[in-house]
């Protein structure tokens, strides 16, 4: 059985060009700190604090590069401590979604929309997407195997690029459930 390497993905945020120059100056580009798992993604070296009417998360990563579209990625405990309840959506769906602001040190920006709850997911690419039988935007069961707290995850959704790199990615609330934590090599499984 194919295993599929499993990451748990903390609150972060993507941010348009417009806005990292909003909130950290004209003509700024993120920085990058770390590679991350899928190519040309990185950590940034930016910080920001996002502010909701129950609490303030400081110090939230920025993850590059810049996106066509701003968007807040939360967990939900993260979003009941915030006081605005995200959707569970995928990475770019923000149609609908609440709105939250964002500050730096220098500058600040309110947003209209893009605060989700990600869905679990699993990026392929097409050659995984064939060995592994699935098709882009197929929901799939994956079984995690863990340290006293192994389950099975539904509605997970395939994502299928060229662009990607195999990992699954659930977040904070969902690694807890199961016992996960980055770099320990837990793996998964999808099951029929």
């Amino acid at each position: 059985m194919e295993n599929i390497k499993v990451e748990v993905s903390a609150r972060h945020v993507h941010l348009t060009q417009e806005a990292v120059e909003m909130l950290f100056g004209k003509g700024h580009k993120l920085t990058p700190k770390k590679d991350l798992s899928q190519p040309g993604q990185f950590l940034a070296e930016e910080r920001v604090t996002v502010i909701g009417p129950k609490k303030t998360f400081e110090n939230v990563a920025v993850l590059g590069p810049e996106r066509k579209a701003s968007q807040i990625e939360f967990a939900k405990s993260d979003c009941f401590a915030l006081g605005i309840m995200g959707a569970i959506r995928e990475s770019g769906d923000i149609e609908g979604t609440p709105g939250v602001e964002i500050k730096s040190e220098t500058g600040s920006i309110t947003l209209d929309k893009g605060l989700i709850i990600a869905k679990r997911h699993i990026h392929m690419t097409p050659e995984d997407a064939e060995k592994f039988g699935v098709q882009d935007k197929e929901n799939v069961n994956v079984k995690v195997e863990s340290q006293d707290r192994s389950l099975i995850f539904g509605d997970v959704v395939v994502r299928v690029s060229d662009k990607f790199a195999l990992a699954m990615h659930i977040d904070t609330d969902e690694g807890n459930a199961v016992n996960v934590g980055n770099g320990d090599g837990t793996k998964a499984y999808i099951v029929k």
